[in-house]
């Protein structure tokens, strides 16, 4: 016999069925809440019915629904990206920490998938240039697709292995949110994560491969005193911080999330003519 569910547990639940309702009936939930006492047309209730077996095997609701909100904008998700998660945007706020409001900076999102960190970028600073690259066709399609919906002109798209897609470009601010799951790691095989591209979640027997290769070739290509910042597991921050201080990047610290959990690591490109003027001191 399945125990019942908790209150957090009944309220996503809840959550969910009244965002799967609003997607089948095409409204918002306030028309949703106004009229919930009206009978649903029998074709209606048995999409809505499909659509709740589909969450029910584990499907992402954004693969259901083709949407997702990340960040304030409204974004097309298909199942050739990762689905944009809100703990995600704790690299987007750290990033524009680094950004003046009217510079016209120079940022790289290496993985963008649907595109969420750099059309967030792209939104919340408009002087700046943003390149968002990916190795996936598919998703730089869903990428570019979701900036011309949103009309930002002030990204571009590249296809490549993350910094390889850079070409000779140099950049204020570098941002990802690479695979960091280790290979053979039960959780691949639960929930949600059975649906996404295994290439975007898994990365090396520790999950660190992509973070070891981004940091290393990332520093050819910032401007001195720019800035590198990258998502992680929840206990990755010390590794992390590992890879970068052993690199030689200065600044080097790690952000938590809302839960107080390691989320986003954080180091500055030092200028080596100052680097070397220090150690001459």
């Amino acid at each position: 016999m399945e125990e019942p569910l908790g209150e957090r547990e009944w309220n996503e639940a809840r959550r969910e069925a009244e965002l799967l309702l609003q997607y089948t009936l095409r409204v918002d939930r306030a028309w949703l809440f106004a009229h919930a006492d009206d009978e649903v047309a029998a074709v209606l209730a048995g999409q809505f019915r499909c659509h709740v077996s589909r969450r029910a095997e584990g499907e992402p609701i954004a693969y259901i629904t083709g949407r997702r909100e990340f960040f304030g904008l409204d974004l097309v998700v298909t199942p050739d990206v990762l689905v944009p998660r809100a703990e995600t945007e704790l690299l987007v706020e750290a990033a524009l920490e680094r950004i003046a409001h009217d510079a016209r900076a120079r940022i790289a999102d290496l993985g963008t998938g649907s595109g969420a960190i750099a059309l967030a970028l792209a939104h919340e600073r408009a002087h700046a240039r943003v390149l968002a690259t990916d190795a996936s066709a598919a998703a730089l399609a869903v990428a570019r697709a979701n900036a011309q919906r949103l009309a930002l002109g002030n990204v571009e798209f590249a296809q490549g292995e993350w910094c390889a897609a850079l070409g000779a470009g140099v950049f204020d601010l570098i941002v990802s949110n690479p695979p960091y799951i280790a290979l053979g790691d039960a959780h691949l095989e639960q929930g949600d994560l059975r649906f996404e591209p295994a290439l975007a979640l898994s990365s090396g027997a520790d999950g660190l491969d992509a973070i070891r290769i981004i940091a290393r070739d990332a520093r050819r290509h910032l401007a001195p005193g720019g800035w590198l910042l990258f998502e992680h597991g929840w206990d990755q921050g010390a590794a992390a911080r590992g890879i970068l201080a052993a690199l030689g990047y200065a600044e080097v610290a790690t952000l938590a999330d809302l839960e107080g959990r390691d989320r986003v690591s954080q180091a500055r490109h030092e200028d080596a003519r100052v680097m070397l003027e220090q150690a001459s001191q």
